[in-house]
């Protein structure tokens, strides 16, 4: 991986010129970092104000009426894959998630920073599972609002690992079927939102393309702090790339020990020219005294709120 490792700190060297503030940190080995507190100027990330004018129509919305109006359904997440339920097994993971959330706050102080894409260059590499832990590292710190949305719509499995209805979702709404506060659900104790990807479609590419997906964005915005999307493999299809283009940044996943070195560095390339945030590693062994170190530390699963 060391060529995509430099790639990516070239492309923050890059990056760093055209940003008055500051350079923007590397995520390419997700390794350790402190929590960035903003500064009084409101920025991409901080906690998203009480209300905005809905893209569609005249009325107002805000979270709590969002609240009132989607969907409930109970949440069965999959301890499995889901780290965040508190488990001894997933201590040094939702480190690890801590961090990278910390990483993306500290880029969120430097340039707008809200829609975040996550994808890889082959199916089975791990993001959609990044992406939804990714999602409840955020969620755990108070009056944090996130927004999760499956848009794998050629592959949708994201309410799998949620344990939540996979329908209505996003192709519903983008063909107009559904309306927005019947796709959007939130089915656990905290401020996090999910879009699942919906009903199966013959042309998913069409409908991430169109003006009611950007529409749908530029709705939820405002309201949510940080909105995650689980997006196809980027080798597989174009989708990827189209939302890229809607996003702020792209998180790319790498599977340790299985993604091909040239694969990645292909899918990896196009978004270097676009709006990479950098490189996750995931499935990576960790050495046993790393595991002995973070022992100790249960200071930070007692401050997160779930």
């Amino acid at each position: 991986m060391s060529r995509i490792h430099e790639a990516l700190k070239k492309a923050a060297q890059e990056r760093s010129s055209q940003v008055a503030t500051g350079t923007v940190p590397d995520l390419a080995d997700v390794a350790t970092g402190l929590e960035s507190p903003f500064g009084n100027k409101m920025q991409a990330g901080e906690p998203a104000v009480r209300s905005a004018r809905v893209s569609e129509g005249s009325s107002f919305l805000d979270f709590d009426d969002l609240l009132r109006r989607c969907a409930h359904p109970n949440w069965h997440l999959d301890p499995r894959l889901n780290i965040f339920l508190k488990t001894d097994e997933g201590r040094i993971g939702r480190e690890r998630f801590r961090t990278l959330r910390s990483r993306l706050y500290q880029i969120a102080a430097t340039r707008p920073l809200k829609r975040v894409l996550v994808t890889s260059s082959v199916p089975s590499e791990g993001k959609t599972t990044v992406a939804a832990n990714l999602a409840h590292s955020i969620m755990c710190q108070p009056d944090r609002r996130v927004l999760l949305i499956d848009a794998d719509l050629r592959c949708s499995g994201m309410h799998e690992l949620l344990g939540a209805p996979g329908g209505p979702g996003l192709t519903d709404y983008l063909r107009g079927e559904a309306e927005k506060e019947a796709v959007i659900q939130n089915g656990l104790e905290g401020n996090l939102c999910f879009i699942p990807g919906g009903s199966e479609v013959s042309n998913p590419s069409e409908l991430l393309l169109g003006d009611r997906m950007k529409k749908l964005l530029d709705l939820v915005t405002p309201i949510f702090d940080w909105i995650i999307l689980d997006s196809p493999p980027a080798l597989a299809v174009h989708d990827a790339s189209s939302l890229a283009d809607l996003c702020d940044g792209v998180l790319f996943v790498v599977k340790a020990g299985e993604t091909n070195h040239q694969l990645a560095e292909k899918a990896s390339a196009e978004f270097l020219k676009k709006n990479l945030l950098g490189v996750v590693l995931n499935s990576a062994e960790i050495d046993a005294s790393y595991g002995d170190y973070y022992s100790g530390y249960a200071t930070d699963d007692q401050k997160d709120s779930y």
